[in-house]
């Protein structure tokens, strides 16, 4: 389980870090959609490896709540 973790990290920073410069032609909206996106991607995973579910459907679960928490978050602006 260890190793799990170790990669879903290695994969959740090397994309952060790919994505990164994709952010300088975005509107703040679209940066806080991505934002939050990309965080709830690695809880997600994070969590369903701990837990002992499934790293990707956590993922998936993680980014889509993420995404709707930046644009919730944007439109409280």
């Amino acid at each position: 389980m260890t190793n799990s973790i170790i990669r879903i990290a290695n994969v959740a920073v090397l994309a952060a870090l790919l994505a990164l410069p994709a952010c300088s032609n975005m509107s703040q909206q679209q940066q806080r959609v991505l934002s939050g996106a990309a965080i709830g991607t690695g809880v997600g995973a994070a969590t369903g490896a701990v837990t002992g579910g499934s790293p990707a459907t956590g993922a998936v679960i993680g980014a889509g709540v993420g995404a709707a928490g930046g644009y919730l978050y944007d439109q409280s602006r």
